[in-house]
């Protein structure tokens, strides 16, 4: 499935990212980091709810000891499980909201996406060396347009190779 495989390969994308800024020490400024980890919880759940859609035994069941997690939020835990299941129980109307949410979510990771780099770009990078490269700098647009071009021409090509080896 070239959805499924698009969404791990993904996933293989904001692991390495997250591992590049906690070797770095990106997590030093807090604004760009936070950012950085809501965009990636926003990604987990959409993926989560995604997971849900194929309404299997291992998606009910997914979705019903997840989603009960809820129930540890104080005061409001149970109201908020109903309001995400539509009912007392995970159901059809479940189902509906998921793929609601699995529709809308991506307008968030946009911009969160959007707001990422404008924040990146005022408080600068990490490089492996720890100095302060202000003097050093090089424009964002023609080197690392082109450079992020070029690894997306080239990996681009491996993002349907999964499904044509093996489609079942």
């Amino acid at each position: 499935n070239l959805h499924a495989n698009g969404a791990s390969f993904f996933f293989i994308c904001l692991y390495s990212q997250k591992e590049r800024g906690l070797y770095y020490g990106s997590y030093m400024y807090k604004e760009t980091w936070n950012i950085g980890v809501i965009l990636f919880l926003l990604v987990m759940m959409t993926a989560f709810v995604g997971y849900v859609l194929p309404w299997g035994q291992m998606s009910f069941w997914g979705a019903t000891v997840i989603t009960n997690l809820l129930s540890a939020v104080p005061y409001i835990g149970d109201n908020l499980i109903q309001w995400i299941w539509g009912g007392f129980s995970v159901n059809n109307a479940t189902l509906t909201r998921f793929f609601a949410f699995h529709f809308l979510l991506p307008f968030a990771i946009v911009a969160t996406t959007i707001l990422h780099p404008l924040f990146f770009h005022e408080t600068g990078s990490n490089n492996p060396i720890g100095l302060n490269s202000d003097s050093d700098k090089s424009p964002v647009h023609p080197y690392f347009s082109y450079k992020n071009l070029l690894g997306l021409f080239t990996l681009l090509p491996l993002l349907p190779s999964p499904t044509l080896i093996s489609p079942n």
